[in-house]
């Protein structure tokens, strides 16, 4: 039976950059400081497992490519992880160990090819789906692939439907209204967006989706980088990503944030029943809709670049 109360935690930290077990034992120290607050859902940030690459360009001009700039990609993606794998296994435990469900940030290295991952973790420590960011922003595009409509997943949870959107994907109209169609209550959306404008973006999901949001952001200095990282600080205090986390509910009022001084685990006490309320006088997919005048198709096949057909042998 679903929970109608829910306590849920949004975890603001940094990656360690290039380093991924010092990374992954910063999130365990994270996560049981959440479950020790009763946390029963904790959502980490964008990219924290593998890195955010803030303020590289990984020597890469218009018509130019450099190999200093090769060799930083490929001590990243040294440090991105295998879906499922290793880091995938470690997190799942630590999952299984505080009966938490997780929505994580992760560098997915598949083939050649990086993805910005959001992984969905159940309490048993299951993973139960991933969502490849649909589209990178700007020099994203360089350092990551696309995914495709194959990762779009709402999960159902004793929680309540989990679903996560990465980052300024909450700027696609048509890939929320997809999660509003699978009736996502409790919207994950882990970021590097530090700017005072995502609050009112994260806001106005609220609203608009009648949902809970949950946003995790990074917070990172320039300490959190190795010394020779090509980056411009002033010292290694300098504040690299500024977090700005938040838990925002049906109505759109903030919860718990915005995060602004450092790491921090914020806690909030959801009440589902609050979606019932809500949805009083708003439904973007049903009684506020206009399907004979609007409509969206997603297409959730897999697109892999090389299909084989035939019979084995």
């Amino acid at each position: 039976m679903r929970q109608q109360q829910v306590r849920v935690a949004v975890i603001q930290t940094g990656s360690v950059a290039f380093d991924t077990e010092a990374t992954l034992a910063r999130v365990e120290r994270l996560v049981a400081e959440a479950a020790e607050r009763g946390a029963k859902l904790a959502v980490l940030p964008e990219a924290l497992v593998g890195g955010y690459p803030k303020g590289a360009d990984f020597g890469a001009t218009v018509g130019r490519r450099t190999p200093e700039g090769r060799a930083w990609f490929a001590r990243y993606r040294d440090a991105a992880i295998d879906v499922p794998g290793p880091a995938t296994d470690r997190l799942g435990e630590l999952a299984r160990a505080h009966g938490m469900h997780l929505v994580i940030g992760v560098i997915e290295r598949d083939g050649g090819t990086l993805y910005c991952t959001a992984l969905l973790i159940g309490a048993d420590g299951s993973l139960l789906g991933k969502h490849r960011k649909t589209m990178p922003t700007a020099m994203e595009r360089l350092i990551w692939g696309q995914g495709d409509g194959s990762t779009l997943p709402v999960v159902d949870t004793p929680l309540g439907r989990l679903g996560a959107v990465i980052c300024w994907e909450n700027y696609m109209p048509q890939l929320r209204l997809a999660m509003y169609a699978q009736g996502v209550q409790l919207y994950a959306a882990p970021t590097v967006d530090d700017r005072e404008t995502w609050l009112g973006t994260m806001r106005h999901i609220a609203l608009e989706g009648r949902c809970f949001v949950l946003s995790a952001s990074q917070f990172a200095r320039r300490s959190d980088y190795p010394d020779d990282y090509p980056v411009a600080a002033d010292g290694p205090d300098a504040v690299l990503i500024g977090g700005g986390s938040v838990i925002v509910d049906p109505l759109g009022q903030v919860l718990a944030g915005p995060a602004r001084d450092g790491e921090e685990v914020l806690v909030a006490d959801l009440d589902l029943g609050a979606i019932d309320r809500a949805v009083l006088d708003l439904d973007v997919v049903g009684h506020y809709a206009r399907p004979d005048i609007f409509r969206l198709e997603v297409d959730t096949r897999p697109k892999p670049a090389v299909r084989f057909v035939g019979e084995a042998g």
